[in-house]
């Protein structure tokens, strides 16, 4: 399996105060020349069998899907199924997402491998080793397995108590070095939420589930207009309700940046934040709710500090050209301030405990 590289102290000398006066006046960047990015990233895997890490070591020989093995049954979601399988010869292991889409499956198949290929190389980001049959039918993913499973599972094992501040900033820190590197390379993802991050036994956490992720810019760099009425309801900012929400690269991922800042608000709460207790609401209710509503509302008289609120007030902001960039809440003394020993063996203990319980 592929170890994840150490990530790098980020310091900065941004006083909050500074931050708040300075973050309407910036506006989300854009890559530079984005089409400068793609020849350093390799083809797209478009063919039925591939080489892996694992499979290459031992002689190179192709990876078929008849050369892994079903060990167990991980979770499925709105665009897959997702196995632990085994290499029958090296006896590697990677989680197998077979996909599934609601219509036609080539477009879907086709976008979805698009972003991996764009998203692949950074250690923030679940790495996809090999795609597995044609488009047209339901493709396979092989991918790095995460044996903590997701953050979603983690708050869940961990009934009800959220993530404390210490280990909270240690996600948002890694979650935003894995959207700053997807970003760059021309992709948003669409639906940031706690079940699409994804954790292993040594504290790290990535970015997983490109299933309805939008490609921003073509081969010759030029601007697309992407769907961004897609995702789970309750991450959407409201812009995205509006009828066939459509948005440019620059508020695709600032919809990213809501989506973010809404899974950081639920793991800091242990609970979804616009849902009543116990309340599953109607889709015009959670509408409601969130184009109408005040997000930090949820906050309530939580112990939050006043770094963690000024955080998510970023990234809560309903418009979206007032919303924080990635570069600007990598600046934020919530994270860039935080000890990153401590908050990196926090948040490694955390998971941990969850593990063993």
């Amino acid at each position: 399996m592929v170890v994840a590289a150490a990530d790098v102290p980020l310091q900065s000398s941004v006083s909050a105060a500074a931050f708040s006066s300075r973050r309407s006046m910036v506006r989300p960047a854009l890559p530079v020349a984005p089409h400068e990015f793609f020849h350093r990233i390799p083809a797209a895997p478009r063919e039925t069998t591939k080489k892996t890490p694992a499979a290459a070591a031992e002689g190179g020989e192709l990876l078929r899907l008849s050369d892994l093995e079903r060990v167990c049954y991980l979770g499925e979601g709105a665009c897959g199924e997702v196995t632990k399988v085994r290499h029958r010869r090296t006896g590697a292991v990677f989680a197998l997402k077979t996909a599934h889409y609601a219509g036609p499956s080539g477009a879907a198949a086709d976008e979805e491998a698009e972003a991996l290929r764009r998203s692949a190389g950074s250690p923030h980001v679940v790495r996809c080793h090999a795609v597995l049959g044609a488009a047209a039918d339901a493709p396979a993913y092989v991918l790095e397995l995460m044996d903590a499973g997701t953050l979603g599972g983690v708050l869940g094992r961990r009934g009800g108590r959220g993530v404390p501040e210490r280990a909270l900033a240690e996600v948002a820190a890694r979650c935003l070095q894995g959207l700053a590197h997807v970003h760059s390379r021309g992709v948003a993802h669409l639906d940031l939420r706690p079940d699409n991050l994804l954790a292993n036994s040594r504290g790290d956490v990535k970015i997983g589930d490109f299933s309805v992720s939008r490609v921003l810019y073509g081969r010759a760099g030029e601007r697309r207009r992407v769907s961004v009425a897609v995702g789970s309801p309750m991450y959407l900012s409201p812009e995205r309700f509006e009828p066939d929400a459509h948005a440019g690269p620059r508020g695709a991922i600032a919809a990213d940046i809501w989506g973010f800042g809404v899974t950081v608000l639920e793991l800091f709460l242990g609970r979804r934040p616009f849902l009543a207790p116990g309340v599953r609401p109607s889709f015009e209710k959670l509408r409601q709710a969130i184009c109408d509503g005040e997000p930090l509302s949820a906050l309530g008289s939580a112990a939050a500090s006043p770094e963690l609120r000024g955080f998510l007030d970023a990234c809560l902001q309903k418009d979206p050209r007032r919303r924080a960039t990635v570069a600007q809440l990598l600046a934020h003394p919530f994270v860039a301030r935080r000890h990153v020993d401590e908050s990196r063996r926090a948040l490694r203990e955390l998971i941990a405990e969850t593990l063993e319980e």
